[in-house]
């Protein structure tokens, strides 16, 4: 079964402890944190849980279908900082306790002063096919 770990800038129910944004760490800081999600990747892919890691910037837009012609694009507005997506790793477990392990372990990775984050993550199963229809 494959899942989503999905990060947040700041989001879930409070946090465990109150770090600032990581715009403010140091740059040792920051790098710790990097190494972290880095060899939680290497882990995974050596025990064949790993699917896929990005991060994201806070830079976007919303789009949608707009008729004919270019679709309308705007820069906002957006959910404040705190909600926005960091991003995610995709794993595939045998199954849903390994899944909040794993959060568990990544939710550890190191922040200022090189204290664990305890951040909360969002685990979400992927669906992986159609629904079955019964009549």
């Amino acid at each position: 079964m494959r899942y989503l770990l999905l990060k947040h800038y700041r989001g879930g129910p409070a946090p465990a402890a109150d770090f600032p944004p990581m715009d403010q760490w140091t740059p040792e800081e920051v790098d710790a944190h990097l190494s972290f999600m880095g060899d939680f990747g290497a882990r995974l892919e050596e025990r064949g849980e790993f699917v896929d890691m990005q991060a994201l910037t806070p830079a976007g837009a919303f789009v949608r279908a707009g008729g004919q012609g270019r679709p309308p694009v705007t820069d906002g507005p957006f959910a404040e900082t705190k909600d926005l997506i960091a991003g995610w790793y995709i794993i595939d477990v045998e199954s849903w306790e390994r899944a909040v392990e794993l959060a568990g372990e990544l939710s550890a990775a190191p922040g200022p002063r090189g204290e664990p984050i305890n951040e909360w993550l969002e685990v979400r199963p992927l669906y992986n096919g159609s629904p079955t229809v019964t009549e």
